[in-house]
């Protein structure tokens, strides 16, 4: 007998002003199975799952999910009915505890109302431990790092007696450690008949975890594929549709150091760092999450205060104490979390892009010209391919690569020597990627230098000259001349080298004495 869908959406449509997000769009998912949703930013996949967990209501079609028609009206009746959904913003209460962001609304109680705390904190470990996770239910979530409130929310998903899970971009901010214990959890749940929809940009992770992939581009499904048949080139060709080359790194002339760290500690963890990036050069940062490489970028622009050592520029030393220092000497920082560091979210495009040359295009006055403004705002839109109706448009309602080109066309405007990328191609689609990473080869073809911060491994061993790997706050490999191997980086990102069996980082290299 042929088994049944857990899930079945049909003819699914969705307009908004404008753009019709989905049109006759069908969707299945069986019990138990790890499904892949693949497409570009803007092609249907968020308003598909938002339909589905009652954030929209469809314009025409049919849902079907466990033998029963429904079209839930908000998240609330959509986890009633068995679907929950894990945001790539995580939807808890930092200041509760583990056990009270679980069971928020549900508390256990006693018999005259009172929540029963012991007993709450007992299923919510009972839960977490079920799950491979011993996380304690007093904990407050604020101490949990990102794979540990991911654990909760899958948590109080289960709590719910979810069927369904949707996961949109669930490994964006993990590391590999992290990610592989993730996908341990996704399986315990695929081995109790709960479906998931793993919605990811990192195809290598999807190619590791799921069964089948669905795509969509422009609001229409374009192709499934047997994971078993989704090798990374066809998956590409049917979200972009066209060949896309991932990593178009152009040879560039390398010249003179434009900056070197001599022995550059810092009050952040970061220890004794030497390093160098030269002109036209493209140098990566590799390293786990929390190995100090944003801690260094941080040190580099003045953002976090500097303890020991010398930073110079084209060859003169420079005393960088604040982002404003960076900026006079032509250092640009293209921050992890582009909401939070790197865009004022309520501005438009013009204003966002300009804000680092005010100085140079205003008046005797303080007043902005305007005219130049809009000038050179166009000029990056157009030069970076930023889809916007217009230049007016407010920044936060843009898609996540549109974005991440509105803050380097902000870093560009001012013509820096030195950009650091810290992530740059994190959440953004495959398209997008590929566009960021021809513009780093041309960028560094001009004869600027480029600090590529990055957590995937094919993006630096694709676009980087040279790559540095840290580890604890410090310098622990590097590697040259294209001889880069995945295992031996991952080496060093995850211990410290040795020479002849004794540890390259003594006190004496790390600048400790011998009272530490």
């Amino acid at each position: 007998m042929e088994q049944q869908p857990l899930l079945e959406m049909k003819h699914i449509s969705k307009g908004f002003p404008g753009v019709q997000a989905l049109d006759d769009v069908d969707f299945e998912v069986y019990p138990g199975e790890i499904i892949g949703f693949l497409g570009e930013n803007g092609a249907g996949k968020s308003t598909l799952i938002k339909i589905l967990s009652g954030v929209y209501v469809k314009d025409a079609g049919t849902i079907w999910f466990n033998g029963r028609n429904i079209s839930p009206q908000s998240p609330q009746e959509a986890q009633s009915l068995g679907i929950s959904t894990i945001h790539q913003e995580l939807a808890l209460i930092p200041y509760l505890s583990v056990a009270e962001n679980i069971f928020l609304n549900r508390e256990p109680r006693w018999v005259f109302g009172m929540v029963d705390f012991r007993r709450m904190n007992q299923e919510a470990e009972a839960l977490l431990h079920d799950l491979g996770a011993d996380i304690p239910g007093r904990k407050m979530v604020r101490e949990l790092n990102v794979a540990g409130q991911q654990m909760v929310e899958i948590a109080k998903a289960v709590s719910q007696n979810a069927r369904l899970i949707l996961m949109d971009e669930p490994t964006s901010a993990l590391s590999g450690k992290e990610a592989d214990a993730l996908f341990t959890l996704i399986r315990r749940l695929q081995g109790r008949g709960v479906a998931v929809v793993f919605v990811s940009h990192r195809l290598d992770e999807v190619r590791q975890i799921v069964e089948r992939v669905v795509i969509m581009r422009d609001g229409r499904r374009v192709g499934t594929l047997p994971i078993a048949e989704a090798s990374e080139e066809k998956i590409i060709r049917l979200m972009v549709g066209r060949d896309v080359g991932l990593f178009p790194k152009e040879q560039a002339d390398i010249g003179e150091p434009v900056l070197e760290l001599r022995h550059v500690s810092g009050e952040n963890g970061v220890a004794n760092v030497n390093l160098t990036v030269r002109k036209g050069e493209i140098v990566g940062l590799a390293g786990l999450i929390g190995a100090g490489r944003t801690e260094l970028a941080r040190l580099i622009c003045g953002v976090d205060k500097m303890v020991q050592g010398e930073v110079l520029v084209d060859g003169r030393a420079v005393h960088i104490k604040s982002p404003k220092d960076a900026v006079r000497q032509g250092i640009g920082w293209v921050p992890e979390d582009r909401k939070q560091h790197g865009l004022v979210l309520g501005m438009d495009v013009q204003d966002n892009t300009t804000m680092t040359i005010l100085q140079r295009i205003s008046n005797l006055l303080g007043a902005v010209k305007n005219k130049e403004a809009k000038r050179i705002a166009a000029e990056y839109v157009q030069t970076l391919s930023i889809a916007t109706p217009s230049l007016g448009q407010t920044v936060r309602h843009l898609s996540g690569g549109n974005q991440q080109k509105v803050v380097l066309a902000k870093w560009l405007s001012m013509g820096p020597k030195l950009l650091i990328m810290d992530e740059p191609t994190r959440g953004i689609d495959i398209g997008a990627k590929a566009e960021f990473h021809a513009l780093m080869s041309r960028l560094a073809q001009q004869g600027m230098g480029i600090l590529m911060i990055s957590s995937e491994m094919p993006e630096i061993i694709g676009m980087s000259d040279r790559v540095v790997v840290m580890c604890q706050g410090r310098i622990t490999g590097e590697f040259a001349d294209g001889r880069f191997d995945q295992e031996e980086i991952m080496t060093c990102a995850t211990q410290f080298l040795t020479v002849d069996g004794e540890p390259l980082l003594t006190k004496e290299y790390i600048g400790e004495d011998e009272n530490g």
